[in-house]
């Protein structure tokens, strides 16, 4: 158990496979942005050889305890990330987590949003605060369906234990919430048509518009582990059980590769929408879609 503990934390999907998958991950957003608009797109070593360049630069310091704060936010969202990787049941049958391991792996995921609004209200910049503001509403609104959706995965197995919630299932109830979970990804990635809180024509970086150097270079890091995580997540809860563990982690792969040029190619074709048309969609559609499926759930339970 602690050996598998190790391997899924700084092998597979954790940190050495993560980082270089979490930075394709970004260049295959790009790339796919890009091709819808009869681009070229950016080289797919881009994303490692803009980490490198601002780790190599030069920024001005700033004082006082704020500065240890900026540079702690995007520290913090990438330790999370690799945690929340960790705990993907990908081989469910290594290890059988613990009891809580669903609830704990909700509040890694969510660890990122909150760095990310801190960061703007710490930076003292009005795009910042503009953009940290929109990020926690949008946030507040999302995971309400995020939320509703992994406790009809819990009822659905009487658990909210990873290794059990992972794998397809028979319930409608299973499918109706990897679809309320995959509604919340692009809201979570801040990509169109939810992307207010980055919004540059607006409020250029929002809550990162005074990150430069190291740290701006972990949040970008940050993103591309973000992708990594919460396409996984999904591949997981997609994934037949009982597979052989190079079967398992070709499809993880490969899911997890089909939900980023999806969401990306999404991303391209759709305009951003306002503030209050985003919290419209996630409290009247995508809620609606998490209630039906913990409807749906109990109900097999209770005629069960």
């Amino acid at each position: 158990m602690n050996i598998s503990a190790l391997i899924a934390l700084f092998v597979f999907p954790g940190l050495l496979f993560a980082i270089p998958a979490g930075w394709l991950c970004v260049w295959a957003e790009h790339k796919a942005v890009a091709r819808m608009q009869r681009r070229i797109g950016p080289p797919v070593l881009q994303p490692f050889w803009d980490f490198v360049k601002l780790v190599g630069k030069h920024t001005p310091a700033r004082a006082g305890f704020e500065a240890n704060l900026l540079r702690l936010y995007p520290a913090l969202s990438v330790l999370s990330l690799l945690g929340a990787l960790a705990m993907l049941p990908v081989f469910p049958a290594n290890g059988q987590g613990f009891s809580g391991d669903g609830i704990l792996m909700v509040a890694l995921l969510e660890v990122p949003s909150i760095c990310f609004i801190l960061a703007g209200f710490t930076s003292g910049s009005l795009f910042g605060e503009v953009g940290a503001v929109r990020e926690a509403v949008l946030s507040v609104a999302n995971n309400l369906v995020f939320l509703l959706a992994m406790v009809t995965l819990a009822v659905t197995q009487s658990t909210f234990r990873m290794t059990e919630l992972a794998g397809a299932r028979l319930n409608p109830g299973h499918w109706i919430a990897v679809i309320g979970i995959l509604l919340c990804i692009p809201a979570k990635l801040r990509l169109n048509p939810f992307s207010t809180s980055s919004a540059e024509q607006e409020i250029y970086a929002g809550p990162l518009t005074e990150y430069a150097g190291a740290a701006l270079g972990l949040w970008q890091m940050a993103h591309g582990l973000e992708w990594l995580a919460l396409t996984g997540l999904v591949a997981t809860l997609l994934m037949p059980l009982g597979l052989p563990w190079w079967a398992a982690a070709v499809l993880f792969i490969a899911i997890s590769a089909a939900e980023v040029l999806l969401l990306s190619v999404v991303s391209a074709a759709t305009a951003r929408l306002t503030l209050e048309r985003s919290i419209n969609f996630y409290w009247r559609w995508a809620a609606v879609l998490a209630v039906l499926a913990i409807a749906s759930t109990v109900c097999m339970r209770f005629h069960a």
